[in-house]
């Protein structure tokens, strides 16, 4: 379980706390609206935003005491910041080792990584070669081969056109339930949440103001919901 324990941070004009508890091996969808600490709550799980108090721990582990790269969390972002002069397995195997210095075992890790994305007959060619859905998967399969058990999703397809953007969202759904992944998504569309959460937070001005099964977002009254909604 990821809990998340009256979390805060503070800007010059801003305040943020926040409390929740994400279930293991479940995906939680993140709504509301612009400007509500969505991407500001994954920064502080990942720990790249300071906290200033509170609790996070996963699996039982204090995350707090520990840096970006100690924490058991891969972070994909909407920009999937892909290396343009590194071949598609290059740029998934970058995950593995910033030298691209593998063993046998974790070149078949890149392998199978990319076929499981459907890249595996893409894994010469480089970033411009590719289209918009396949640069997201080579993101997504560099995710995946890190190992890490939380994954952290901050609108990495607001950028694709419907129809890829829920192939995409498929792909994480069944990716998660093989491996075991907790995911918890930032979108800024409830369709996403329907699709493939097993959880939605909605986040209004700096609280999780809502948690519960994604019918919540068709079944409740809560006036910043429903604002959020245009209703």
């Amino acid at each position: 379980m990821l809990n998340i324990d009256t979390l805060v941070t503070s800007y010059p004009d801003w305040h943020v706390s926040f409390s929740a508890k994400l279930p293991k091996g479940e995906i939680t969808a993140l709504i509301g609206p612009s400007g509500a600490g969505k991407s500001t709550l994954l920064g502080m799980i990942a720990g790249f935003v300071p906290v200033e108090s509170g609790g996070l721990s996963f699996d039982g582990e204090d995350l707090l005491p520990l840096g970006p790269a100690e924490r058991p969390v891969t972070t994909l972002f909407q920009d999937h910041n892909l290396f343009l002069h590194l071949s598609v397995f290059d740029n998934i195997a970058i995950g593995l080792h910033p030298g691209l210095r593998l063993s046998a075992t974790q070149r078949a890790q890149v392998i199978d990584a990319a076929a499981r994305v459907g890249l595996g007959e893409m894994l010469n060619r480089l970033p411009e070669q590719l289209s918009g859905g396949q640069q997201q998967r080579v993101g997504l399969a560099r995710a995946l081969v890190r190992g890490k058990p939380l994954l952290l999703l901050d609108e990495p397809f607001s950028a694709l056109d419907p129809a890829l953007r829920r192939e995409m969202l498929a792909e994480v759904a069944r990716l998660a339930c093989e491996q075991g992944i907790t995911v918890l998504m930032v979108s800024h569309n409830p369709e996403d949440a329907l699709l493939i959460a097993d959880q939605v937070l909605f986040v209004d001005e700096g609280r999780i103001a809502l948690q519960g099964k994604p019918d919540i977002l068709q079944h409740c009254n809560h006036p910043g919901l429903l604002r959020y909604l245009g209703q």
